[in-house]
């Protein structure tokens, strides 16, 4: 198998502007954890919300923002595979996400 990150992302203005109601976020929750445990045998680490951004450059230090919202490692036997597991996710479908990016976690190259 397969090691995939799944990174959860939607537009920081949407994420910051929705004010859900106490039924829509457990709703929301509700459906996250079912996908979870719809998909327990997959997934490598549950991951996690992230938080504020540093972009760190040549140039130096600096506070940014970008659409990464929270990530998760998942494995499978394809990158199609694992991607069909967050169709319908509730990332998108109730909460203000817009996507879930999912690409492989490849092996370190080595030295000789």
């Amino acid at each position: 198998m397969k090691k995939f990150m799944a990174v959860f992302l939607g537009t920081p203005k949407k994420m910051q502007e929705w004010k859900p109601d106490e039924a829509t976020m457990k709703q929301g929750m509700e459906a996250w954890m079912k996908w979870a445990t719809d998909h327990k045998a997959n997934i490598v680490d549950d991951g996690s919300p992230l938080g504020k951004t540093k972009k760190i450059s040549k140039s130096g230090i600096e506070d940014i923002r970008n659409e990464m919202g929270a990530w998760t490692l998942v494995q499978a036997e394809s990158q199609e595979e694992a991607a069909k597991m967050f169709e319908n996710h509730p990332h998108f479908t109730i909460f203000p996400g817009d996507r879930v990016e999912v690409m492989e976690c490849l092996p370190m190259p080595t030295m000789k």
